[in-house]
């Protein structure tokens, strides 16, 4: 999500109509030669992309299991939600699981072997009875029955009670990646590694310059092999529009600096939440293209005007691309 006040990549979900059960559809997946390589494709109609602020694709590694978050008209709830594709190819309608049935939740990140999913919640802590000011890194693991268990808060240093953390992305090796507002922060809000040694997460890390600047760095995916970083950020000078998306390589002398992706993936609109497939082959993202002007300007008509409730009224739609474009 992006989360910086009311307008932050925190993407979830909620509302009546944001909550309906989508019909099942069947999407393609196999990336088209005929495509242009910046010319990204709406994806999941129906069902991932709905006219609800919709962002945040997690995959597990066979690309039958998919987390993902939805949010409510003012951008200040989250939901996840999760959903799984048949043996014709049909995805089923979206449920929450079991571990993002309450509070604000967002975020999703699956781990490179499927096990665990990482996510961001306003849920109290224990001996507290309401929503918390911020959110923190939460992590939930499958059963061996499959199904999600209960899930528990990262602990310090990794969260700080008193901070935001957001957009969590966990490398092969445990490593973690986040965004947040901490000291030592460059800008607004940096990108942040808190690593795992001996099964116990060190303080964080600060990305360094190649990455972080004086605006806003936000929404980290990490290559399962930490070989390249992709991240958005808020109207950076080399960006195209609010959000924007970038990627920076690792060298043995460290990250390169961070460089945009090519303007068709990025637009004059807002463009973030990334993830990758797990084989490697789409990059997905959200976009509130067309709409370029201030976010609460799409408000301003009542909701129940068709052209604000459907596809492409400004709010998140989820957009894919061949990874191809990205030129790694």
């Amino acid at each position: 999500m992006t989360r910086l006040g009311p307008w932050s990549i925190l993407l979830l979900m909620s509302t009546p109509w944001m909550g309906c059960r989508a019909p099942a559809a069947r999407v393609e997946d196999t990336p088209s030669r005929s495509r242009g390589q910046c010319a990204p494709e709406l994806y999941g109609a129906g069902v991932f992309t709905t006219g609800a602020w919709d962002f945040f694709m997690a995959f597990s590694p066979d690309q039958r299991r998919v987390l993902f978050g939805r949010a409510d008209d003012a951008f200040e709830r989250f939901e996840l939600f999760e959903t799984r594709r048949g043996e014709g190819g049909q995805w089923s309608p979206p449920v929450k699981p079991r571990f993002a049935e309450q509070w604000s939740n967002a975020d999703p990140h699956l781990s490179p072997d499927g096990r665990s999913v990482f996510f961001i919640s306003d849920r109290p802590l224990p001996g507290e009875t309401g929503p918390r000011a911020s959110y923190d890194i939460w992590r939930a693991s499958l059963r061996a029955d499959g199904e999600w268990g209960e899930a528990t808060r990262l602990p310090a240093p990794v969260n700080d009670a008193s901070l935001d953390e957001w957009s969590p992305a966990v490398a092969a090796n445990g490593n973690l990646y986040f965004g947040g507002e901490r000291p030592g922060t460059r800008g607004g809000s940096d990108l942040w590694v808190s690593r795992l040694v001996d099964g116990v997460y060190q303080p964080p890390e600060n990305l360094g310059n190649a990455i972080n600047t004086a605006m806003h760095e936000l929404e980290p995916w990490i290559a399962p092999d930490e070989s390249y970083l992709l991240f958005s950020a808020l109207r950076r000078p080399d960006g195209l529009g609010g959000y924007d998306l970038f990627l920076s390589r690792r060298t043995p002398m460290g990250w390169e600096r961070a460089r945009p992706l090519c303007e068709g993936i990025n637009s004059k609109a807002s463009d973030y939440n990334q993830s990758v497939t797990p084989d490697g082959k789409w990059l997905y993202f959200s976009s509130t293209r067309p709409h370029t002007g201030d976010v609460g300007e799409r408000f301003d008509v009542p909701r129940n005007d068709a052209t604000l409730r459907g596809i492409g009224n400004g709010t998140g739609d989820i957009y894919r691309v061949p990874m191809s474009a990205l030129g790694l």
